[in-house]
């Protein structure tokens, strides 16, 4: 799983463009009644990142991969980087006032990553977890599911959901429903930023490029150079320091 989890960087462009952002509610309510320095941990190439800022916190982000946090730097000039992992990070006890982790959390080791995060966390401090996850109420979400496959983030979420550990209080949870205009590029692109892909044999990269074609192909709109619609759900979730 570690090697899963750093494997992004081959696929940073990649990532960058094809992923989406986080909804401004969502991060609003991770943060709710937050003050104080905000680590984004796992921050990868920024998406949460932005949205963080624009609720005017100071950000520190974070990623053990330097081609990440060099895409990162990039896009998002205005944030402060370091390379550092969920289960080691290089702070002090008590920095910071939130940790945030977008589309990361199924990648650490939960124990040994709440008691590193509730060791940096200020006293009531709070963890925010959030998830983008296709909708598949809608049709064609559901056709791209049976061409790239369930994610291990999106069995997570159909499953039981998240966990922390102790120190960490019991987690809270907020959901809503967005959609978002892609174009095809966009699309392959954001494919070729999953950690299924970018870690698969070649056969199965040129299996699903072929497949993922044909869909573009047969979509009203996006096979003209236009968009379409992807609808998204977000999790999101918080806990504080017990």
């Amino acid at each position: 799983m570690a090697e899963r989890s750093t494997s992004f960087g081959r696929a940073a462009h990649d990532y960058a463009r094809g992923r989406p952002g986080y909804p401004d509610d969502a991060v609003a309510w991770l943060l709710d009644g937050v003050e104080g320095r905000v680590l984004d941990l796992g921050a990868g190439t920024g998406k949460l990142t932005e949205s963080v800022l624009r609720t005017r916190h100071e950000v520190l982000a974070m990623d053990p991969d330097p081609v990440m946090l060099a895409t990162l730097e990039a896009h998002v000039p205005r944030a402060a980087t370091m390379r550092g992992r969920a289960e080691e990070i290089p702070l002090e006890d008590g920095s910071v006032a939130a940790v945030v982790l977008g589309q990361a959390w199924h990648w650490v080791d939960v124990e040994a990553a709440s008691a590193e995060i509730a060791r940096v966390l200020a006293p009531g401090g709070v963890l925010g977890l959030v998830w983008n996850i296709r909708d598949e109420r809608d049709p064609w979400m559901a056709g791209l599911t049976r061409v790239i496959g369930h994610s291990t983030a999106e069995s997570l979420i159909d499953g039981d959901g998240p966990r922390v550990a102790a120190p960490l209080g019991p987690l809270e949870a907020w959901e809503s429903a967005w959609t978002r205009a892609v174009t095809g590029e966009a699309l392959r692109a954001l494919v070729r930023s999953r950690s299924s892909y970018i870690t698969g044999s070649e056969a199965l990269r040129r299996d699903i490029d072929a497949a993922l074609d044909v869909m573009v192909a047969r979509t009203p709109g996006l096979a003209d150079g236009g968009t379409v619609d992807m609808h998204y759900r977000t999790h999101a979730y918080r806990a504080r320091v017990a």
